[in-house]
């Protein structure tokens, strides 16, 4: 059987680094890793119809996995052009150009889409209301894409990312827990961390079903936190002693943009559609820090 080839957009982001790992030695695809810049990866600026274009046609690609987003949220309420234009324009490219090769795409989106204001989790078919430039860019992305491929597109939201690579929330409390003897975090935002490495994992589940299942699916990984909780469970982890966290309310640190105060999503559809489990946050969480050098006899429970 020949091997699928695949496009991967976005391969020098968090996503994107753990797409190129997890499909490292799987000889069931023929990967093309593209970015704007960086190293090992092929050049592809994904807002160039004409570009993508002849990407996919003289690869012959199968399916494009979209990992590129504009997700500097605050940012983003100062430049809502630029934001839309990656977060939802680009997708329409990439969706319009998918068409006309008759390929697959899997695009990732998040939380954002909702209002942040419910109680129990959010399940796919739950009403969006986007509070943020950042939030209505990437539905509008999801709307674009669905609009043009149809029953070859499936969609992933998800919640709060972090990787051993760039910057993220679990590399940015190490660095401060380590720097600052004081630190407050907010505790009236609660959600499910998501370790990079398990989305990418849950992407390939997507892509090597024995069947396309098209549609809006939620993953992140099992368990509810506060931001508070999840700083003081990665200082804990790793072994960070000499700073004290104290949990504060969202209104002290006052940002542009309007962060969602729930961020539960909902993974049912997903683990019973591709018979899957989701890791906890907690066991995901200790992988990372181990590969980012934090010794796995501190990561105690």
């Amino acid at each position: 059987m020949n091997p699928i080839n695949l496009l991967i957009t976005g391969a020098n982001g968090q996503l994107g680094h753990e797409m190129r790992n997890v499909l490292a030695d799987d000889q069931r695809f023929n990967a093309i890793y593209t970015d704007v810049a960086g190293d090992n990866v092929t050049m592809l600026d994904i807002t160039d119809e004409n570009a993508v274009e002849r990407m996919v046609a003289d690869n012959g690609i199968s399916i494009i996995v979209n990992c590129v987003a504009y997700t500097a949220v605050d940012a983003a309420e100062g430049n809502e052009p630029l934001a839309a234009k990656l977060n939802a324009e680009a997708v329409g490219i990439l969706a319009n150009v998918a068409k006309r090769h008759n390929a697959r795409m899997v695009h990732v989106s998040t939380d954002y889409v909702f209002d942040g204001q419910g109680c129990t989790p959010y399940t796919e078919d739950m009403p969006t209301c986007p509070q943020s430039a950042y939030g209505r860019t990437k539905l509008d992305g999801e709307h674009l894409l669905l609009d043009i491929l149809g029953d070859d597109a499936v969609i992933l939201r998800t919640a709060w990312l972090y990787s051993p690579y760039g910057k993220n929330f679990v590399k940015t409390m190490l660095a401060l827990g380590k720097d600052k003897p004081a630190l407050k975090v907010v505790f009236d935002q609660v959600g499910s961390p998501t370790c990079a490495r398990d989305l990418a994992h849950a992407i390939v589940t997507v892509i090597t079903a024995s069947e396309w299942h098209p549609g809006i699916y939620h993953y992140s990984n099992e368990g509810v936190i506060s931001w508070y909780d999840f700083t003081k469970a990665i200082h804990r982890l790793a072994g960070i002693t000499t700073c004290d966290v104290q949990p504060c309310h969202s209104d002290e640190f006052p940002a542009k943009a309007h962060r969602p105060a729930y961020s539960v999503l909902d993974k049912t559809h997903f683990k019973t559609t591709f018979g899957v489990t989701v890791p906890y946050w907690l066991d995901s969480l200790k992988k990372t820090l181990v590969e980012l050098g934090i010794p796995d006899e501190s990561n105690l429970t």
